[in-house]
């Protein structure tokens, strides 16, 4: 039995549908929700101006802040508790590195914007091919 799911989501419809499913599939599964907000660079778009903060993990906080309040909502529509967790970094390799501590890993099949998509590549396509754990990707 599953007792660790590691959740990584955006604000993505398909990363709100991985979440359901991670809940409905795991009933007795300690849930946890990861957002990484991209590591400063040209081709990062947004993820660009969180170098020019004072504080940047903070700033990743509040960028991750409105992805845990839809997570809680859907969490508490399954009544269910999740724990969260906000990272800085490139996603892919955050999602890998912390999937070592959990049994699986449950995300959606792409999320972000088209261009976000063809500057960054599908990160579930790699999550799914380095992850250490077995990896449900929901569609």
């Amino acid at each position: 039995m599953i007792t660790r799911v590691l959740v990584p989501m955006d604000d993505s419809e398909m990363a709100e549908a991985a979440l359901e499913y991670a809940l409905d599939a795991h009933p007795d599964a300690e849930v946890t929700v990861l957002s990484v907000v991209g590591e400063p660079s040209p081709m990062w778009g947004r993820a660009t101006s969180i170098a020019v903060e004072d504080d940047v993990e903070q700033a990743a906080r509040d960028r991750a802040a409105p992805v845990f309040e839809r997570a809680r909502e859907i969490a508490a529509d399954a009544d269910r508790e999740i724990d969260t967790e906000v990272q800085l970094g490139n996603p892919i390799r955050a999602i890998v590195n912390r999937a070592e501590d959990f049994e699986t890993v449950v995300l959606g099949s792409h999320g972000g914007t088209l261009s976000d998509s063809l500057m960054v590549g599908n990160v579930a396509e790699k999550v799914f091919r380095r992850s250490p754990v077995p990896v449900t990707v929901v569609r």
